[in-house]
């Protein structure tokens, strides 16, 4: 692995547009920050709406002859690209734990899915298939094609700097869209890099381009203006997401949104507490918490709520804390100080209203935005923390009585993206699966992210579904042409 200063040395930060890096067009940079110390990494050109203007020029100068290109040599780009992430794993994995925080283990498992999502639609470009058949009243025949959505305008988050990338490109791009991608101002390294990637890849100029702001709306508000842009993909809170769909309600653009969530880990007194405190564990700490598939509201059954949270308590009082990049740390900093506060005032506010403090439950002194690993139990249902999204390492318990009330709990909420439920009763985990308001289900696992499933919410955790055979749909138009 390279050392830090000369890996930051070799780093791209200007914009990439029309296949070049280029300086931001009024001269501006904005910093970007290791939250572990609070330091500033590099300087990174800061986009304007002119940038905005001219990126979405050069996807809509591109669109039309990527679109004609076969789908194997666009899969084989794609491919080229798979391998050149994994032969530079060491560099996007540091990069990654620098500008976000989270410990290296955790950047290599996220380089290695968000890499696989570069594979998987390699091989997903060659099989988008229509349907040819006669009119079941014999006055003609169906035949549906599907084509390209056209120009994209892709928006991605702080917490998953390389797959939250990856999961929108690589689908786009395999479907034969150009794409324009603002990522999160707090990590667009990760991004910046994967650009060259792909130059190197042998992209064509203008089919992607990466433009880091510091503002975002003064870049996109223009955007969906434009009549040139057709889609417009988001990951991130449900409050932007909205606001998102509002504007992009005024051209009909189409739109796929991954949003908040708030996950049930539903405990029954069957289950086996040593695997369900593993789960719980990965569910919950899996990137400091800071995911919308995070487990953070526990409920778990009156009969083993005391033993699940004093072996809970356990685990997550002995994780190791520190800078990502020092050996041994299973739990990295929060991105910035704003959202250290954030989670501070849940749990204040949860402990005011008679929450009790089982292990952490404060901020860490010292540089950096670093919180203690947290579990709280007997929280009562008027606290916070279980009606808003935590991004944090807390976990809040309740108890339920029975399976009734243990749904009914879970699915008291506006987000319905993920939920996680443990038991030894086959019947019980497919009967309140089925129960469950959630787009993704774990059941006796605390992970459900994977390349090859869709990956989505119901209510107001978003629309449409990524990765998966169904993550192309989303960058299709379906097309019918009636025949006599």
């Amino acid at each position: 692995m390279r050392a830090v200063p000369d890996l930051l040395a070799a780093l791209p930060t200007g914009l990439w547009i029309g296949g070049t890096a280029e300086p931001a067009s009024d001269g501006r940079t904005f910093s970007v920050e290791n939250p572990a110390t609070g330091a500033t990494l590099l300087e990174v050109a800061d986009a304007t709406a002119a940038d905005g203007a001219r990126a979405l020029d050069a996807a809509a100068a591109a669109q039309a002859g990527w679109a004609r290109t076969p789908s194997r040599e666009r899969a084989e780009i794609l491919r080229r690209a798979w391998e050149l992430v994994i032969a530079r794993r060491d560099d996007f994995a540091l990069v990654m734990t620098l500008e976000m925080g989270k410990p290296l283990a955790e950047s290599y498992g996220e380089l290695t899915y968000g890499a696989e999502f570069l594979r998987w639609f390699a091989e997903e470009a060659v099989r988008v298939h229509g349907r040819y058949t006669h009119s079941p009243t014999g006055t003609g025949r169906i035949l549906v094609t599907k084509r390209p959505v056209g120009p994209t305008l892709a928006i991605t988050p702080w917490n998953f700097p390389l797959a939250m990338g990856t999961r929108k490109i690589a689908p786009a791009l395999a479907a034969g869209c150009t794409m324009v991608l603002k990522p999160a101002a707090e990590t667009p390294l990760t991004m910046l890099l994967l650009g060259q990637v792909f130059a190197d890849a042998g992209l064509p100029a203008g089919v992607l381009s990466i433009v880091p702001t510091s503002d975002a709306a003064r870049l996109t508000d223009p955007m969906f203006r434009d009549d040139r842009l057709r889609k417009v993909t988001f990951t991130g809170s449900t409050a932007v997401g909205k606001r998102l769909l509002a504007q992009s309600s005024s051209r009909v653009l189409r739109t796929s949104m991954e949003l908040g969530g708030n996950a049930p880990f539903l405990v029954f007194a069957d289950a086996d507490i040593d695997a369900a405190v593993a789960g719980a564990m990965a569910a919950k700490m899996r990137n400091t918490g800071e995911a919308c598939t995070a487990a953070n509201r526990f409920l778990v059954a009156d009969a083993v709520r005391a033993e699940f949270t004093a072996k809970l308590t356990d685990r997550m009082r002995a994780l190791k804390i520190g800078a990502g990049d020092s050996d041994g740390v299973q739990v990295g900093p929060l991105i910035s100080a704003k959202q250290r506060g954030t989670v501070s005032e849940l749990v204040q506010d949860a402990t005011d209203k008679g929450a009790q403090v089982a292990t952490g439950g404060a901020s860490l002194p010292g540089a950096g935005y670093f919180y203690a690993p947290t579990v709280l139990s007997e929280v009562p249902p008027t606290a916070r923390i279980l009606r808003e999204e935590v991004f944090g390492p807390v976990a809040a318990i309740t108890g339920f009585a029975d399976e009734d009330a243990a749904i009914a709990a879970a699915n008291d909420t506006e987000y319905g993206l993920a939920a996680y439920l443990y038991t030894t009763d086959l019947d019980r985990a497919l009967r309140v699966a089925e129960r469950l308001e959630a787009g993704m289900v774990g059941i006796n696992r605390g992970v459900v992210s994977d390349v090859a499933a869709p990956f989505g919410g119901v209510k107001e955790s978003g629309l449409g579904r990524e990765a998966g055979t169904e993550g192309i749909e989303e960058y299709l138009e379906t097309t019918y042409l009636a025949l006599p």
